[in-house]
Parts: C-alpha cells; sequence; structure tokens
C-alpha cells in the first residue's frame, strides 16, 4: 500500500494493466545486450537541458534514516508502477511523456528529501510506494529542463545508507540481486532495481504472462533486493545467452550504460522472476 495524494492509501494497480507501453524496452533489451560489454551510446551531442528522465526521491530524514534494502525495494516498485499507471494508457494525461521516455534512453536520477521538502513533492505527478520504515516517490519522466524547483531543488548526492540484514527473499516475489563486486549509493541502487522491475515485467509482457504481471500488481509490485554472494552471481549470470537465462531460469539482467559511478557495460543486477 502508499498514500495517495490525497493521504489515501491506494493499490498498485489501477484497473486492468495496460503494459503495451513497456513495448519498445523488449526490443531495447535485446539489442541492448547484444552490444559488447563495454558498449555504450553516443551522447556527446546530446543537450544536457533536453535530457529526460525519471526522478525518483528516496525520503531520507535525519534523525530516523530507512533501512536500505527497504528503501531499494520501495523504489524498485514505485518506478514501475509509474510505466504502468492506468494515466499511461493510450489517451491517459500520461500517455505522451510515458510513451516518448521509453522509446528514448531510459534515465533515472534519485535525490533525496526528507520534511519539508519531502511533503513539497507529493503533489507532483507520481507514485509513492512505502515498504517497512522506508518511503520513495517515482515521478512522470521530464526534460530536465522542465523539472520543478521541487525536483530541482534537492540533492543527488548524500544518500547513502549503512548495510542491513534483511534476511532471506520473499518466498513467491521476483528478486533483485545486486552486483557483489560493484559498490553502488543508495541513489545509484535504485535506479537500477528500478530498471530491473521494468525489465522483468517487460519480458513478462513480452511472453503473454498476462496473469503473472495483474497478479504482481495486486501484491504492489513487492519485490526483494538482495545483495548477491559469488556463489549466487556467478550461477545466475546468464554470460553470453541471456535469452537462454530468461527462457529457462526466468532471468534478466540490467546492464548500466556508464554515465554515473559504474564503468559502461557493467552488469548491475540480476532480476530472478519467480
Amino acid at each position: 500500500m502508499q498514500p495517495g495524494n490525497n493521504g489515501a492509501p491506494e493499490t498498485a494497480d489501477r484497473g486492468v494493466l495496460d503494459t503495451a507501453v513497456l513495448d519498445p524496452l523488449i526490443t531495447r533489451y535485446a539489442s541492448w545486450l547484444a552490444l559488447p560489454g563495454a558498449a555504450t551510446a553516443d551522447t556527446s551531442d546530446e543537450d544536457p537541458e533536453n535530457v529526460v528522465l525519471m526522478p525518483m526521491v528516496l525520503r531520507i530524514e535525519r534523525r530516523d534514516p530507512p533501512d536500505r534494502t527497504a528503501l531499494l525495494e520501495a523504489a524498485a516498485a514505485a518506478a514501475l508502477a509509474v510505466c504502468l499507471d492506468e494515466r499511461c494508457k493510450p489517451g491517459g494525461e500520461w500517455h505522451e511523456a510515458m510513451s516518448t521516455w521509453i522509446a528514448g534512453r531510459i534515465r533515472k536520477v534519485s535525490r533525496r528529501a526528507r520534511g519539508a521538502h519531502w511533503e513539497a513533492v507529493q503533489s507532483l505527478p507520481g507514485r509513492t510506494f512505502k515498504v517497512g520504515n522506508a518511503e520513495v516517490r517515482a515521478f512522470l519522466p521530464m526534460r530536465v529542463a522542465d523539472m520543478p524547483k521541487e525536483l530541482s531543488r534537492l540533492q543527488i548526492s548524500g544518500s547513502e545508507l549503512d548495510s542491513d540484514e534483511p534476511g532471506p527473499p520473499l518466498p513467491n516475489a521476483p528478486v533483485l540481486w545486486l552486483n557483489p563486486d560493484v559498490p553502488m549509493s543508495a541513489g545509484k541502487s535504485a535506479a537500477q532495481v528500478g530498471h530491473a522491475t521494468m525489465i522483468l515485467a517487460s519480458l513478462l509482457h513480452g511472453e503473454g504472462m498476462h496473469a503473472e504481471l495483474e497478479s504482481w500488481a495486486a501484491n504492489a509490485f513487492r519485490c526483494s533486493v538482495r545483495q548477491a554472494d559469488a556463489e549466487t552471481w556467478s550461477n545466475l549470470h546468464p554470460g553470453d545467452n541471456p535469452e537462454k537465462a530468461w527462457r529457462e531460469a526466468r532471468v534478466g539482467m540490467v546492464r548500466d550504460a556508464g554515465f554515473t559511478e559504474v564503468d559502461p557495460g557493467t552488469v548491475t543486477v540480476l532480476a530472478q522472476w519467480r
């Protein structure tokens, strides 16, 4: 459950899901994995002000910070919920913005907020999710130049949180395994697990697994985020055959473009559907 703009709880699925908005991501995923490991898009001629991205705001109060794992799980759910919100359906008020973003380069940026600054962003178009003691709001994608001051004034840095011990993954939810060899800030990790849930949903959609997607939505897109150990990572890693990994083991992966913190082509998350 998560609070709506009026303070009332709302469920993750607002009516029957329309996952067609994810169609471009299926092709993008396949082509991206086919590139050499260190490949990345050429953005040398890109105007930074015209970059379109999905802002995500992590609630990190000074005196009572959230658990790191809970924060990442909230971020993973919030990002996908915005994409599959009923307002993103054809004819909906969010459709054009979401379709434009997914058809282009999928970028997210995480910022942190507390107190009045956290409350101020709740009125902006997006979805807020709460997991345990953590809250994250993901927003409708927008151009950097169009970002309202309530978002642009928030800091990107300073989102690091102490590691925690979340216990074993939930038995009936997907698991997002973080690369054990690639340290990432909480903000960077939040963006990566948001990519992971989008990829999982697009792969399920591509195979016509609509009942599974509906069930996941009814469960508020719940997932487990865990730090993989070396053995788990090695066993699940698709290697040079990601299609087989999805077909046989229901494992997808996130390869980062390398704009921040990690090298281009780094696999940051392995997303295991179960």
